[in-house]
């Protein structure tokens, strides 16, 4: 989602044995436990390559397209392949996610929202779609919610200093409101 920078590190391989709900559980976990903010944002990028893998050639170069038309400002063609992508894999949680992200940025906050309740079905670690709705909900002016969702995210990325600094703004904010 907007809230969060994606990168182009990829995962290692893993073992034969392992499966990639293993790998994304163990990722978590070790995200989850890691307070270093640098070293928990290696192991989110290693996450967000997990995501953008669909395990599809076609959904991936799809995606790519999606990703290469939003660069060049031509949302409706972007919007279209993300369609496609959903369509040819309805489980694949980052075509959900990067539609959300382009409602969002096309300012169609309720569609918007409907996908990320999607992600987070599919998927409620997506600590980038819940940055997501986070956004969503502060642009509304719901700052209980918009709290809820920041803690959240925490449960799930405790060393994220963007997620810390907005939990303590909106604490801050929503304590002066009950003085």
């Amino acid at each position: 989602m907007p809230a969060l920078a994606q990168t182009g590190l990829e995962a290692p391989a893993a073992s034969a044995s392992a499966t990639p709900s293993v790998t994304l559980d163990t990722l978590f976990s070790d995200l989850k436990h890691e307070r270093d903010d640098q070293k928990a944002r290696r192991i989110s990028e290693r996450i967000w390559a997990q995501w953008r893998d669909s395990g599809s050639a076609t959904v991936n170069l799809l995606m790519q397209w999606a990703d290469k038309a939003v660069s060049d400002r031509k949302n409706g063609l972007a919007l279209d392949l993300l369609d496609q992508a959903i369509v040819l894999m309805p489980d694949y949680v980052e075509g959900w996610n990067r539609r959300a992200t382009l409602h969002f940025m096309m300012g169609n906050h309720g569609k918007s929202m409907v996908d990320i309740n999607r992600v987070l079905t599919l998927e409620p670690r997506h600590f980038g779609a819940i940055a997501g709705m986070a956004a969503i909900l502060s642009e509304s002016g719901n700052d209980e919610l918009e709290l809820r969702a920041w803690e959240q995210m925490l449960e799930i990325y405790p060393a994220n200093r963007q997620a810390q600094q907005k939990v303590g703004e909106l604490a801050d904010k929503l304590a002066g409101r009950k003085t």
